[in-house]
């Protein structure tokens, strides 16, 4: 049962998810942070490249949306120190499931944003004609982790009509993830909070090849933002919109958040 799969990603060993807010006094909010309020409830190791900055050292280390060829969205800015540099293309991994004693095949994949939203699409075609949906949000900084809504059986047409419309949302808020899967197949696509495109299951080459038709190669040696330190972006109107996504989707009904 792939029901489980939406959150497969949050079972991965990485470094402390930092959740900023960027244009609401973001050092003195990031101080606080490093201080009190890390998602897994651990202190970080060492020093972050983020505390000894001052206000016009982070919000230029904010503002820097491209590097290379790859430009990122508002969601997410790596560490000051760039230990991973954000590029575009995916890898393949597994997932060992500890409870069920099982692996499953991953695809890891990043696209620059001109057409990140268009590759996350093209990723929903091979799960066939009616799927499930997992939305993820954080948003709410006085829970540690996430909270997932599940709505079952959407016609995917029907889907993708509404998350064109909240394009904006998906893309650069750094507390919202959506997951996508045919639990029948059992296969699942994960765009999360760091606008990472996860693909879940056997027989992954239809994706692979929606990757690679969109000029996003494979790279098996890429690291990727989450496994080094970085920050996450959201605000107000961002809230107001996943509450609407919620809404649209018949997810307000599921759940009190």
């Amino acid at each position: 049962m792939l029901r489980d799969y939406s959150g497969l990603g949050r079972k991965r060993a990485r470094l402390p998810d930092l959740v900023a807010t960027r244009f609401a006094t973001p050092m003195g909010f990031l101080k606080r942070f490093f201080r009190n309020v890390f998602r897994d409830g651990s202190a970080p190791v060492g020093t972050s490249s983020f505390e000894r900055l001052s206000e016009e050292e982070l919000e230029t280390h904010l503002s820097v949306v491209r590097y290379g060829d790859f430009v990122l969205t508002d969601a997410v800015r790596p560490s000051y120190d760039l230990q991973v540099v954000p590029s575009q293309g995916y890898r393949h991994d597994v997932f060992h499931d500890e409870d069920s004693k099982t692996t499953v095949p991953v695809l890891m994949g990043a696209a620059t944003n001109q057409q990140l939203f268009d590759v996350f699409m093209e990723l929903l075609d091979p799960l066939g004609s009616e799927v499930d949906v997992v939305l993820e949000t954080s948003h709410n900084r006085q829970q540690r982790g996430h909270v997932d809504l599940y709505r079952e059986h959407i016609d995917l047409p029907v889907l993708k009509s509404i998350l064109w419309e909240f394009e904006d949302l998906l893309l650069n808020d750094g507390c919202t993830g959506i997951a996508v899967l045919n639990p029948g197949i059992p296969q699942e696509v994960q765009f999360d909070e760091h606008k990472l495109l996860i693909v879940y299951g056997e027989d992954l080459r239809p994706y692979e090849d929606a990757f690679q038709d969109s000029s996003v190669m494979c790279q098996d040696q890429m690291k990727f933002i989450t496994e080094a330190e970085h920050v996450h972006s959201s605000s107000d109107a961002y809230y107001q919109q996943f509450q609407e996504l919620k809404t649209r989707l018949g997810m307000d009904c599921l759940s009190d958040y």
